[in-house]
């Protein structure tokens, strides 16, 4: 089986790679799945219940998320309704959504989609490491194959949460911080690991928004309004192959720049 895992799409920008690069890249790798961390795909930041179901026409089957998810009121009752747009699953008892699926696959497999969020320098959540554990207990023994997203700002709570899951799930694939990583890599329990996916949008951009307004604010310390970017679009991303078992075989960067 092969998973296309598409780094957070950010903003009008993001979606514009997607358009661009998603079909001509399933063909080319034979992808089954495709997952994408979507919770900046609606101006840069959050996700509205329209630019998901976008989202999913263009060949998405299931869009994880993080601490973001909640920035449109609108996307409450849409994530009581679905099963393809997550929220991180160690979120307290009650909290609308869910953070883990099941899907068939295009190659007639079932597999597993998981959400966590990270808690270092981020909101004080349930543990992700305990949630993981009973996530994958409460999985049907059939499948397989468990792809989790670890939505984090930590490289360390990353590769920690790498190391504790390794040869319990088919991949590890970070996401937050918008800025891919080069330590693609198969850990010895047979999981593909990278800390971070990347970006998909505008990459002449500080982590997707407007330069000048970033500057500004870092120089004189005083809030600004953000602005997503516009120029030198990426799909950023990672293609896994993984066997009936649930082992990575093969995990592959992307990075399809869009020519203007």
């Amino acid at each position: 089986m092969k998973i296309l895992f598409i780094g957070d799409i950010v903003g009008a920008p993001g979606r514009r790679a997607v358009e661009e690069f998603l079909d001509r890249t399933v063909d080319r790798h034979a992808i089954d799945l495709v997952v994408a961390n979507g919770e900046n795909a609606s101006g840069g930041i959050g996700i509205t219940p329209q630019v998901a179901e976008q989202l999913f026409s263009l060949r998405i089957d299931v869009l994880t998320s993080g601490n973001h998810i909640w920035k449109h009121k609108e996307i409450v009752p849409y994530l009581e309704d679905s099963d393809r747009l997550l929220r991180p699953a160690n979120y307290p008892p009650g909290t609308p959504g869910q953070g883990f699926t099941i899907v068939e696959t295009a190659a007639g497999e079932p597999a597993a989609i998981v959400n966590l969020e990270g808690r270092v320098f981020m909101s004080t959540l349930e543990c992700p490491f305990r949630t993981a554990d009973q996530v994958l207990g409460a999985l049907p023994p059939e499948v397989k194959v468990i792809l989790v997203d670890m939505h984090a700002e930590a490289t360390s709570e990353k590769l920690a949460l790498g190391w504790y899951l390794d040869g319990r799930v088919a991949a590890v694939v970070g996401t937050h911080t918008h800025v891919q990583t080069a330590d693609e890599r198969i850990l010895p329990g047979g999981s593909g690991y990278i800390t971070d996916a990347g970006m998909t949008g505008p990459v002449d951009s500080v982590i997707g928004m407007k330069k000048e307004v970033i500057l500004e604010r870092f120089l004189t310390q005083r809030p600004q309004s953000f602005k997503v970017a516009t120029h030198n679009l990426q799909l950023q991303g990672v293609v896994l192959n993984i066997d009936s078992q649930g082992r990575c075989q093969e995990i592959t960067r992307l990075r399809l720049a869009l020519k203007s």
